[in-house]
């Protein structure tokens, strides 16, 4: 099926007499026919020639999709231009409830991380990988031994050694005074 795009230029010419709600033997004719009087209607509803065409555009793909039943209707470019009305309708609706909640939304600023937990993620990130991930599964996903054991795939007693080196290369690095380089 071909459906022809309109321009804005094009609304008002060629509108026919027929074109009030007319039935031909196919959906393009009955398209053809209507397209341009429906999204002059939704022109003067919406004032945006865009909005109107693409409303309309949605309401003859839904009638496309009923056609064997609209056929039979005594007005079906009522059918559409209800339809058309509804989609321009729901658009405002979630405009409107978009505009709302933006305007009651409040905008909270989070401070960044401070000194002290750029340094312990600095820290963390210099262990190595078992000894990093035994910490953060014991002290921040507070799993306990024998569940980092099963998960890891090795012994408790390897994760407590993981754990063990782990604190004591961290209590190492942050327990020493920085050192500014002056050439930074």
């Amino acid at each position: 099926m071909m459906v022809r795009q309109h321009d804005p230029g094009d609304i008002r010419e060629g509108l026919s007499p027929t074109a009030t709600g007319a039935v031909g033997d196919s959906f393009e004719e009955f398209y053809a026919a209507n397209f341009q009087a429906l999204t002059l209607q939704l022109y003067a509803y919406t004032a945006d020639v865009g909005q109107a065409q693409d409303a309309v555009q949605e309401a003859f793909s839904r009638a496309w999709a009923r056609w064997d039943r609209l056929v039979r209707y005594e007005r079906p470019a009522a059918w559409v231009r209800a339809v058309a009305m509804n989609v321009v309708r729901n658009r405002w609706r979630r405009l409107r409830a978009a505009r709302a909640h933006a305007r009651y939304r409040q905008e909270q600023t989070v401070e960044g991380p401070g000194p002290d937990r750029v340094a312990l993620a600095h820290a963390l990130a210099g262990l190595p990988e078992t000894q990093r991930r035994a910490v953060v599964l014991f002290h921040v996903a507070d799993l306990s031994i024998a569940d980092i054991a099963e998960q890891e795939g090795v012994a408790p007693g390897t994760v407590k050694s993981w754990l063990h080196r782990g604190r004591a290369a961290l209590a190492a690095e942050l327990s020493e005074p920085r050192t500014e380089d002056p050439h930074v």
